[in-house]
Formats: structure tokens, sequence, C-alpha cells
């Protein structure tokens, strides 16, 4: 048992440092890669954003709805449902908007990067840029991932917005919350530094996202087996990443 325990670190270290060094060599190329191909990041750009949007929205009209729902039945035994905009915004902006956003770019849009890489790889598109002196990293993998990073802060914002719309359908127009306070309220609690915590976690969600799924993908098994495997991997090592970056980012604010 032992042995298997430690032969499970020994991997988990050697992917993790190799995913460190594969993170450099792409920084490396990213500043060509938007000078010189940067149509094709704004193709990227709109793949993993614009094709994201609807699920995006709709999750994040229900979850805070849902979100409205438990504050208002919660807060009302104190005589308190004005205050359910504090809630619904600081849950929004601070911890359940950039989390379950990243948590559906990976069940989509990291998922889609990973296959799609794995198949180039799967039917040797990638051994044939090796062949002409083509670097795949820097044709295939930076704009990938540079088009995730930046459009994981977009659906962020996106999914935080429209949960406020839901909350604010939820508590005001079902439940009769004053409008002036329902805002108010949120307001006057939330200041510059709960707005950055979530910007800082959607960039980071970004990064790590992007950063895996590419990852899996090109260092998939060139098998339709293998792509499965790491579509899989993509989906269960970014949800891991994600909530502990949450944890890390959220005691660093605190």
């Amino acid at each position: 048992m032992f042995r298997d325990i430690w032969m499970t670190f020994e991997r988990f270290l050697h992917s993790f440092g190799g995913m460190c060094l594969f993170l450099l060599r792409m920084l490396q190329f990213t500043p060509g890669v938007v000078l010189r191909r940067f149509r094709l990041v704004v193709y990227q750009v709109y793949n993993a954003g614009a094709l994201s949007l609807v699920v995006i929205m709709i999750s994040g009209l229900f979850v805070g709805a849902v979100l409205a729902l438990l504050a208002h039945s919660s807060l009302e035994q104190f005589n308190a449902e004005d205050t359910t905009g504090i809630f619904a915004g600081l849950g929004l902006v601070k911890g359940i908007g950039p989390v379950l956003t990243a948590l559906l770019f990976a069940g989509r849009a990291g998922t889609a990067l990973t296959s799609e890489i794995g198949l180039m790889k799967a039917t040797d598109q990638l051994s044939a840029m090796e062949m002409m002196a083509v670097d795949p990293v820097r044709y295939v993998a930076v704009p990938r991932f540079l088009g995730g990073v930046v459009a994981m802060p977009l659906l962020s914002a996106i999914f935080t917005a429209v949960g406020l719309l839901g909350a604010h359908l939820v508590a005001v127009e079902q439940y009769g919350v004053d409008v002036g306070a329902y805002w108010q309220q949120m307001q006057n609690v939330m200041d510059w530094e709960d707005v950055s915590e979530g910007i800082t976690k959607s960039v980071v969600f970004g990064v790590v996202a992007s950063l895996v799924a590419v990852w899996e993908g090109y260092n998939s098994t060139p098998t339709a087996e293998g792509v499965g495997r790491a579509t899989t991997r993509t989906v269960v090592v970014t949800s891991i990443a994600v909530l502990f970056f949450n944890y890390m980012i959220t005691a660093m604010y605190i």
C-alpha cells in the first residue's frame, strides 16, 4: 500500500513539474503569438468564451435565484430581509461566481480544448508539424491557452451579473424586498477589495483551467481511449485545482 502511495506521489510530482515547464514554455512564446497571430487568439477567445455563454448565463441566473431564496428564508427569521442583497452580492462576486464559472468552463471549453488537441495528436498532425520544423506549442497550444485565459474573467463577470439579476428577481419581484434597500445595502457593504478578490480568482482559475486542458490534450495517449481519459482528467484535475486555489486566495484576502 505504501509503495502504491509513493508511486502515485512520484507521478504527481512528475506531472506537476512537467506542467510548470510547459507553462514557462508557452509564456516564452506568448508575446510573439499575440503580435503575429492575434486573429487566431481572438478566434480562440470566441471558441472558449462566446460558445459557453448560454451555459454560463442560464447557470448564473438560477444560481443567483437559489442564493436569494436561501438568504431570504434565513434572514426572514430575524426581520432582516433587506440585507438579502449583501449575501447575494458577496456570495456571487467573491466565491460562487468565479468558482462555478471555472467548473462550467472546464466542463465545456476545457474538454473541447483537450479533445481537439488530443485528436490532432492521435491523427499525427502534431508530428507532421514537427517534421516541417513548426513548433506545435507555439502554433497550437499557446493560442488556445491565451483564449481560455482571456475568456475566463469575462465569463465570470457575465455569470456574476446574471446571477445578481436572478437574485434581484427572486428577492424583489417574488418576495417584495424593497428594491432601493436591496441595492443600497449591497453597495454599502461591498468595496473594491471584494471585487478585486473576484477578479483575482477568475484570472487564476482561467490560467489553471486553460493550462490543464492544453497540457492534457498535448500529452494524451494518441488513441481514442487515451483522448477520452485525458478529457476526463481535465475535468477532475481542474475541479480539484480550482477548489484548492479558491481556498488559498480566500485565505489571502481575509
